[in-house]
């Protein structure tokens, strides 16, 4: 048994069978990525699309990919002719966008509404109090099919007041998918209800960049 192999079943044995782990790949190469598919994980979550259009391909065709960074307009095409899901859905405009390349590439796009429900300046998101309506004109969009929230919580202090309020947003919107918790605190964004998490740093190890939020 390898160390990515038994790493992973240690985190499985951590993670129930109905929340999906979606193993981010910034910066971890695509034979890692092989790797780490060969060892049972399907599902892996890129953050930027450059980098993403670079290593899709380069993968084996069995993997599915989610977008979790934050997209702008213009990279919306390339998100919908690589992505399965898109968590960082945090405007109507982006959705608009969103659907136009859908329409032309004949797809329905999977989305996630990314909210930022600590309202902390440094990050994107919808404000929660602004999502009911969002919400409404994006169902209005025929080629999105919304099936939840996503959000990261603070860095630093108790989490679990965030992932939950989030659960209760969702839960008031009859929506079914939460993608909340990463490495540092995905135990706690299970116990709130999350049936998405999203691990980096304790698959692949830790990001050499220290200046970004680490999965």
């Amino acid at each position: 048994m390898n160390n990515l192999t038994a790493t992973l079943e240690t985190l499985r044995a951590r993670i129930p069978d109905h929340v999906l782990l979606v193993g981010v790949t910034k910066t971890v190469p695509p034979e890692i990525v092989d790797q780490a598919l060969a060892a049972g994980l399907t599902t892996f979550g890129e953050n930027k699309i450059q980098e993403a259009k670079a290593k899709i391909p380069a993968v084996s065709s069995r993997a599915r990919w989610h977008f979790i960074g934050h997209l702008q307009s213009n990279k919306a095409r390339d998100a919908v002719a690589l992505f399965d899901l898109i968590h960082s859905v945090d405007s109507v405009k982006l959705a608009g966008e969103l659907n136009k390349h859908a329409a032309a590439a004949g797809k329905t796009q999977r989305i996630l509404l990314e909210v930022n429900i600590a309202g902390e300046a440094s990050k994107f998101g919808l404000k929660p109090e602004d999502v009911p309506a969002a919400l409404d004109a994006i169902n209005q969009l025929p080629r999105l099919q919304v099936e939840g929230l996503m959000t990261v919580a603070p860095l630093t202090g108790d989490a679990r007041p965030h992932f939950r309020r989030l659960r209760e947003l969702r839960d008031q919107l009859g929506l079914r998918e939460l993608s909340m918790g990463m490495s540092h605190d995905f135990p706690v964004a299970i116990e709130e209800g999350a049936t998405i998490v999203r691990i980096g740093s304790a698959i692949f190890g830790e990001r050499k960049n220290r200046n970004e939020p680490t999965e």
